[in-house]
């Protein structure tokens, strides 16, 4: 494979706007060993990558190409562990943090942070699925160690984490609450099989109640710390609460009482997870769900390296509608 000595990339050189977001021609990295260049087809965008622009990510060093994921086809691998042309996925282990990430034509990023998929997917859709899953699975599976059979509810159902949650939730037979701040958006939940549709305006407990008076099994926050409270009083004595997302973009609690924060014998706990997390065989079965029609992915526009401002502006604003992807 022939590889050019520079790229397209989108560079960060300080928090700032959206604008502050610039394509520039930079040089192509070389791979060293234990590391593996991509020939980057598309890129998923993450509030991860929101919080690195507004400067509220830890340990990110500037100037910086974002994007902790991408997905593409191996352009160099200098320890052979995978082979030239492979069709792979790439995501966390500090990428568009620690060195440069996916908002780019290439990307070089270490071989633990790679898994090589068998799919015909077009690239849009497979740009959209391996942080996503990667974070829905870790929080069903580690995170609330959810089993078949019990209640769900997820705090932000509409974000792209929540939808594909709700899609493997459903998958494991569970019964899927999801909350929206917008009821014009119900379609979009019970499209990926949510049962019951929760108007957010700031308290669901009560409404989560109505449906399952006990308290729910699971809950997934993912708004943040504001909502927090009002989910943990969703849950059920010896449910479990999982923090995973941050669309507030508030991360602490303020003066934080163990005893009277926590309702009695609810269970909390916290998810960030890693490549390591994702099995391969599951990121494999999830992929031919979709290319046979078993499972949906949760999509939201696909922008152009040149339109990352716009996407960044949309991802802000809470208007996505599913998982936003940019290809080079």
């Amino acid at each position: 494979m022939s590889i050019p000595h520079s790229m397209r990339a989108v560079v960060l050189d300080a928090p700032g706007p959206p604008e502050a977001l610039q394509v520039r021609e930079i040089p192509v990295p070389t791979p060293g060993p234990g590391r593996v260049l991509i020939r980057v087809t598309a890129s998923g965008l993450n509030r991860s990558e929101l919080h690195t622009r507004l400067g509220l990510a830890e340990g990110v060093t500037f100037p910086r190409v974002p994007g902790i994921e991408a997905t593409g086809y191996v352009a160099a691998c200098p320890g052979g562990e995978f082979a030239e042309g492979a069709r792979v996925v790439a995501m966390m282990g500090g990428m568009g943090r620690q060195f440069d990430g996916g908002y780019a034509e290439y990307t070089s990023v270490p071989v633990s942070q790679v898994l090589e998929v068998q799919t015909d997917l077009d690239d849009a859709v497979l740009g959209a699925i391996p942080e996503m899953l990667q974070t829905a699975y870790g929080s069903l599976t580690v995170g609330l160690d959810a089993q078949p059979g019990e209640s769900l509810l997820i705090r932000g159902g509409t974000s792209s984490i929540g939808l594909a949650t709700a899609v493997l939730a459903k998958q494991r037979g569970m019964t899927v609450l999801a909350t929206t701040r917008d009821l014009a958006r119900s379609d979009l939940l019970t499209g990926v099989g949510v049962d019951h549709v929760v108007l957010d305006d700031g308290a669901v407990a009560d409404r989560v109640r109505a449906i399952v008076p006990v308290g729910v099994d699971r809950a997934l926050e993912l708004v943040g710390t504001p909502t927090l409270p009002d989910t943990l009083a969703a849950v059920r004595v010896h449910g479990v609460a999982c923090v995973s997302g941050m669309l507030s973009n508030v991360w602490t609690v303020p003066e934080f009482s163990v005893i009277d924060y926590l309702p009695r014998g609810v269970r909390l706990a916290g998810y960030g997870g890693d490549a390591s997390d994702l099995p391969r065989d599951v990121l494999q079965g999830f992929l031919d769900d979709v290319a046979a029609g078993r499972a949906t992915v949760p999509t939201g526009r696909v922008f152009r390296l040149d339109e990352i401002a716009e996407a960044h502006r949309l991802m802000e604003e809470g208007h996505a509608g599913g998982k936003l992807v940019v290809v080079p």
